[in-house]
């Protein structure tokens, strides 16, 4: 089991996907990006503490960080253990004076608490692997956000989406995306 330090690149609008968004996910000492499809309230949640705002009143990530601040209750790590199907495992592991616990989490909700407790988030060497998309690799942009890109679209989508996708882009003589789709679901069966 290897972990691998990550740190918040970014947020991005999901051109993809209504009412989404993009984490990006990046390696401290890699070129490797994960994108990671989250919801829209996750997403403020993260956006807000990264610019340092505050609601008038807690937010949910807001009161699990005072709820667990007031019995002496810190965050430790985030951990995204596995990628399955599109689907991001994550678990928070929080600390109590002896006591530790490793308690299951989406990855949108362990990352907008990880911000809060300013703990390392962490990911398995394996889904860093499958997931991480090498930025050297990629053209440059001009724009300073970061752009989704069809390879992350695809990393998104379980393998059944993934199967009539690919049908629809032979069907449509589409043989470049049809090409994307297929390295995602080589990549997925290593």
């Amino acid at each position: 089991m290897t972990k691998i330090k990550l740190q918040i690149i970014g947020l991005s609008f999901s051109k993809m996907q209504d009412n989404a968004y993009v984490l990006i996910l990046g390696e401290n000492t890699g070129t490797r990006r994960i994108p990671i499809i989250i919801g829209g309230v996750e997403a403020q949640a993260i956006a807000m503490e990264m610019e340092n705002l505050h609601a008038p009143r807690p937010l949910t990530h807001d009161l699990f960080y005072g709820f667990a601040r007031s019995f002496d209750i810190t965050l430790t790590e985030v951990y995204i253990y596995r990628l399955q199907e599109g689907v991001f495992y994550s678990k928070i592991i929080a600390q109590q004076g002896n006591m530790r616990v490793e308690l299951d989490s989406r990855t949108s909700d362990a990352v907008a608490l990880a911000i809060r407790f300013r703990c390392p988030i962490y990911a398995e060497q394996s889904v860093v692997d499958r997931a991480g998309i090498d930025i050297e690799a990629q053209p440059a942009s001009d724009e300073n956000a970061p752009q989704e890109t069809p390879e992350m679209e695809f990393a998104m989508k379980r393998d059944e989406e993934l199967q009539d996708l690919l049908q629809i882009a032979i069907n449509n003589e589409d043989y470049e995306k049809a090409s994307l789709i297929r390295d995602e679901l080589k990549k997925r069966n290593k």
